[in-house]
């Protein structure tokens, strides 16, 4: 999309394993969504609806000039924040007073997108608003659900996937070796047995074993993965008996889904007890995670309590150390499984009991352990995340490993108490390094940590006596919500967790002025000076000097942009003459100077503005700090345009926007193109301003459907334009202006900075001569990716293991900014 930075999780997933024969329903989805603009993948668990959604819109992407995004829904509970969730993956980022759904509709009403939304079944109601909303609202919105069921509009067109066919294995087996099904198994055991292949010596047992899972892929692929240690014929008497055992006493046939569950217990049954486990706490988890995350849900740093969780005020849970994934570990071996036996109820379930006592003590290191063997049996999917490794539970597994968890009183309790204690402690650590260097590092790692960050809050939420520790939690994210364009998200959460806990603390004194402080985002003035000073009421008297402080400066702001500018110079030259009180984020401290700059600039006061900014910018840079900086960098750039110095003006500018662009600020990006823009009419580039105008138009249309901010922002940005307009001509203006306003956000940023763009393109054009950014072997790979060769074919013609070819894959994914094969194969050529 135009006007937002593009972000890996909300592209098409990366296939990092080979996608088996679909070619029918390939053809067929294309020719339903040629025609219908909603499409919804309906089958049971394990069919591989997702990655057949994923693979569809890959193919039809180039019909949607606004793009493709993907929403996971698989991590998400609450049916308020699919609309939220949807926003996220399109990236916009609503500042109106709109409700959720109204205001997406509004911002995405003119364009022509692809919105792939994965899992609906257990949010089935929430989806199918979304998706009426977005039908009856827009005209160039086309939807791909995947779902279990239907969502039941009378304007939805279903396709049916079905499990893999399956030859007869005591028939003709001549054509067998081409079936989809045959051929995944074998892929699968190639990565674990390298050198199997299909024979005719082992193609009826296959087809036999393929044909017991019913063709569901996902039966398959864990079946597979005991080709490690046993041949086809021992997997496949293994796998008879345990169907026998599951089913004992039930003469009718296995329906598909228990025909999963089935496999899946029995691929539980040959992990570890320290897997199991693992396995089981895991399921706690949303979305993808990572290494670190693992271990602090997973291990009993502390002995289980016998008494009450204490008070958030108390946490001091130890912080597990961050290892590496140990790569080529031994593999479990099958003796090592415990010999665990369902009782009469777990036979008819296909659920095993962990145990009827509480699990053992796990350490951390046993976690590693464990971890690396649930890659090594394809219960955990290992991919690449913004901030290294991450983890993955397919949703079938997760639902199984939740079930074993929930066989033991208060597990899962614990469970997710240490998770939401593990996100409570990353956010506050991240607080603490915001103002420093480490800030895209902080953005990318939160983003990453969405879906389990709105776990750990729900929770919370919804757990009795456990509400304080979520509003500790949603007031520590302030920045995030703040700084990173999620204000809609972030008072969600703290509209929450403040009528939760009512009670005079600390947590509330900070919910209340970090609310009042996205409330302003939202242009609701006195509501949110109302929050901020029942903030600073409490604060005070608490004797909360900090909270006191921060309250303050949610007052100073609301009077500056609500057009109060004398009071707000006031106000912001008393707490900076007061300097920092004890406690007061830097962060702060560093944005009352911004918005006393801000106002002396709007008076016209530019010598006081640039003083102002001079002496914080040095603050920024002993701490290495970007986001305030880049508001000082901005106001300087002002206060230069006032005094007439357009050339320091523009240096100015352009430095704030390239550091806006690192933290995905979208409000900062916005206003700093748009002064880019008056800096460029003054100096007689009307062409350049106008292309400015046009992305910053499309970046404002991410943000709000209206125009956000003070007045005095508002009359520049108009009279920039009617400048600009009598200078070019109006059909001039309008052609340069729909220009930026095409431009992806990477684009427009490398336009406005005079220089080429850097942050994930696209695609690169032929002619850009981006080779040198792969080595020799990923450059080989690359070529072997473009004949059509899956991972394994790839291992096999270079002769090195199957991880690495994965891993090779991953990295030139990463290296071009793709998100597919398909864009591999086509950059070779094009280098070609």
């Amino acid at each position: 999309m135009g006007g937002s930075a593009p972000r890996r999780d909300h592209r098409l997933p990366v296939e990092t394993t080979s996608f088996v024969d679909r070619r029918g329903e390939l053809t067929e989805g294309r020719e339903l969504l040629a025609r219908a603009r909603l499409v919804t993948l309906t089958g049971p668990g394990g069919v591989g609806k997702t990655r057949l959604a994923a693979r569809l819109a890959a193919r039809v992407q180039r019909a949607f000039p606004d793009g493709v995004r993907f929403v996971h829904l698989s991590g998400l509970h609450d049916p308020a924040l699919v609309p939220l969730a949807a926003a996220d993956a399109l990236g916009l980022h609503d500042h109106s007073a709109q409700p959720p759904l109204d205001a997406l509709v509004e911002q995405v009403r003119d364009r022509r997108l692809l919105l792939v939304v994965d899992n609906c079944e257990h949010l089935a109601g929430a989806c199918a608003r979304l998706a009426a909303a977005l039908l009856h609202g827009t005209e160039g919105v086309r939807i791909l659900a995947t779902s279990r069921h239907r969502l039941g509009l009378t304007e939805e067109h279903l396709l049916e996937v079905r499990p893999l066919p399956v030859p007869d294995p005591d028939g003709d087996l001549s054509a067998a070796e081409g079936c989809p099904a045959l051929t995944l198994f074998a892929d699968r055991a190639a990565a674990v047995a390298p050198g199997f292949r299909l024979t005719r010596a082992n193609l009826a047992s296959v087809a036999r074993l393929c044909r017991r899972l019913d063709g569901l892929p996902l039966a398959i692929e864990l079946a597979a993965v005991r080709m490690r240690v046993l041949d086809v014929d021992q997997l496949l008497d293994r796998l008879d008996d345990r169907y026998r055992f599951l089913t004992t006493g039930s003469p009718a046939a296995l329906p598909r889904h228990q025909t999963l569950r089935a496999a899946v217990a029995w691929s539980h049954d040959l992990c570890t007890g320290p897997e199991q486990l693992v396995w089981s706490r895991l399921s706690v988890l949303a979305g993808a995670f990572d290494l670190e995350t693992a271990e602090a849900v997973c291990a009993d740093t502390t002995p289980r309590p016998t008494t009450a969780h204490p008070p958030p005020a108390d946490i001091r849970l130890p912080v597990p150390a961050v290892r590496p994934l140990a790569r080529g570990s031994e593999p479990t071996r099958l003796t090592d499984a415990p010999a665990i036996r369902p009782g009469p109820a777990e036979a008819l379930t296909g659920v095993v009991a962990l145990s009827a006592v509480p699990p053992p003590m796990l350490r951390a290191d046993a976690v590693l352990e464990a971890v690396a063997g649930l890659v090594d049996k394809s219960v955990l999917c290992r991919e690449s995340g913004p901030d290294g490794v991450r983890y993955r539970l397919l949703d079938t597994l997760r639902q199984y490993g939740l079930e074993q968890l929930r066989r033991t009183p208060g597990e899962e309790t614990a469970a997710r108490r240490r998770q939401r204690d593990w996100m409570l402690r990353r956010a506050e650590a991240c607080e603490r390094d915001w103002f420093g260097p480490r800030q895209p590092e902080i953005v990318a790692r939160l983003r990453a940590d969405r879906d389990n960050l709105r776990a750990a809050l729900d929770f919370s939420l919804t757990t009795p006596g456990e509400a304080r520790a979520g509003l500790r939690l949603a007031g520590a994210l302030w920045f995030h919500w703040h700084a990173c364009g999620a204000p809609r998200e972030g008072l969600y959460w703290l509209d929450r967790a403040l009528a939760a806990h009512p009670e005079p603390t600390r947590e509330r004194a900070r919910g209340l002025w970090v609310a009042g402080l996205l409330v302003a985002a939202t242009q609701d003035f006195p509501r949110g000076r109302g929050l901020a000073a029942d903030a600073l009421a409490l604060a005070r008297s608490l004797g909360d000097t900090a909270e006191a402080a921060h309250a303050e400066y949610v007052i100073g702001v609301i009077r500056l942009f609500g057009g109060d500018l004398p009071g707000a110079l006031r106000h912001f030259e008393a707490t900076v003459a007061r300097g920092r009180v004890p406690g007061q984020h830097l962060s702060l401290v560093g944005l009352d100077q911004v918005e006393l700059a801000c106002a002396l600039g709007f008076l016209g006061e530019a010598d006081r503005a640039v003083e102002v900014c001079e002496r914080a910018l040095r603050l920024c840079e002993r701490h290495g700090e970007q986001w305030v900086r880049s508001y000082l960098l901005r106001m300087l750039a002002l206060a230069h345009t006032v005094r007439g110095d357009r050339a320091r003006a523009e240096e100015h500018a352009r430095e704030a926007l390239r550091l806006k662009l690192a933290v995905h600020d979208v409000i900062g990006i916005a206003l700093t193109l748009d002064l880019l823009a008056s800096i460029a009419v003054g100096h007689g580039d009307h062409e350049h301003a106008a292309v400015l105008l046009g992305g910053a138009d499309r970046v404002w249309a991410d943000i709000d459907a209206g125009r956000w901010g003070a007045p005095a922002l508002t009359s520049a940005r108009r009279d920039s334009e009617q400048r600009a307009g009598r200078a070019l001509g109006r059909e001039a203006f309008e052609r340069a202006h729909r220009r930026g306003a095409a431009l992806a956000l990477a684009e427009l940023v490398g336009h406005a900075l005079r220089e080429p763009a850097t942050a994930e393109p696209a695609a690169p054009p032929p002619h850009e001569d981006t080779a040198v950014r792969l080595t020799r072997r990923e450059t080989e790979v690359a070529r072997l990716v473009a004949e059509g060769l899956a991972n394994q074919q790839i291992a096999d013609r270079l002769v090195i293991a199957r991880r690495t070819a994965e891993g090779h894959v991953e990295r030139i994914l990463s290296k071009l900014g793709f998100s597919n094969r398909s864009q591999i194969a086509a950059w070779v050529t094009a280098q070609r």
